[in-house]
């Protein structure tokens, strides 16, 4: 099949299963590594968040695909996940927000492997800045709370990339894109408690997101103050506001529910060796057992700000 009709298969796969993608030139991936570079080097980026949180790309490519390879991102959409806990007979209820769970990604490398292998093309999972290659691709626009918003899904989706080395005939590679909404929207930066969506700038201050906190694993510093957290891990104020995503808000999946003991051992920081096997499962089935050692913290926090 001629490589442009095998774009156009790909696209319509996507498509057809509910998910959105762009394919650009495997090059770029060094677009990608100097643009973060570049914002470390102009003192834009905290250096404990840079080392902690910026530090896990893979920007290498194989030779076979450096010069004519493609970069492919999809965005699937995701609901939030509801999860129930029990402490001392009294049933809770906390969020998760979308993009936690890696479900949709297995699924999405596979549909990409149906429609490539039998033309002998390949596909490998990617670990990349998704957002910004993202925007850069043409398949989504930043919102000023530095979120990826992409058409029918708003910003609750998950981004996955691959590197191909199907040859990449029409590059859609482009500049960075804000939505025109934001212009005259301050809603996010309103809602946000911790100041972390800037009026200085339109980037992030990441090192002061809750997000940030709440999946490190170091203690929360004296100025954050308890209450602000609403989320299981990560955080959901400037999403809940933002009037483009008033219609993927309220989707819900509901999640698993941990017994009383279950929730006793998450609470107590048991680790995963130590936990119930039930419990493990449900914490794998949610992807966030690489969360667990910092759950517990979290759970506590939500439960004395709903006591």
């Amino acid at each position: 099949m001629p490589t442009q009709e095998l774009n156009t298969a790909i696209y319509d796969r996507l498509e057809s299963s509910g998910h959105k993608g762009e394919i650009v030139s495997v090059r770029h991936v060094n677009d990608l590594r100097e643009r973060l570079r570049g914002q470390y080097q102009k003192g834009l980026l905290d250096e404990k968040f840079h080392t902690e949180w910026l530090q896990h790309f893979d920007y290498g490519v194989s030779k076979e695909v450096a010069d004519t390879g493609s970069l492919i991102i999809v965005a699937t959409p995701q609901p939030q996940v509801r999860i129930g806990f029990n402490v001392n007979g009294i049933p809770h209820t906390f969020i998760v927000p979308a993009t936690y769970s890696h479900g949709t990604d297995k699924p999405v490398e596979r549909l990409l492997e149906d429609v490539l292998q039998p033309e002998g093309y390949q596909v490998i999972r990617a670990v990349l800045p998704m957002k910004l290659l993202a925007v850069r691709s043409g398949l989504a626009r930043y919102g000023t709370n530095n979120i990826t918003y992409v058409e029918g899904m708003g910003s609750f989706h998950r981004l996955t990339a691959f590197v191909s080395d199907l040859p990449c005939t029409q590059d859609h590679w482009g500049e960075l894109k804000t939505l025109k909404r934001c212009d005259e929207c301050t809603l996010c930066q309103k809602a946000c408690p911790t100041d972390a969506i800037g009026t200085d700038r339109f980037l992030l201050h990441a090192e002061r997101c809750l997000t940030y906190f709440n999946e490190g694993k170091e203690d929360f510093p004296r100025w954050l103050d308890p209450y602000w957290h609403n989320c299981l891990v990560g955080c959901l104020y400037c999403q809940k506001v933002c009037p483009i995503d008033r219609e993927f808000k309220d989707r819900i999946a509901e999640g698993a529910t941990f017994s009383q003991a279950e929730t006793a051992a998450i609470l107590e920081g048991v680790p995963k060796e130590a936990l119930p096997p039930e419990a493990v499962q449900k914490l794998e089935a949610l992807d966030l057992t690489e969360y667990l050692e910092v759950l517990g913290r979290n759970l506590r926090v939500l439960m004395d700000k709903v006591a």
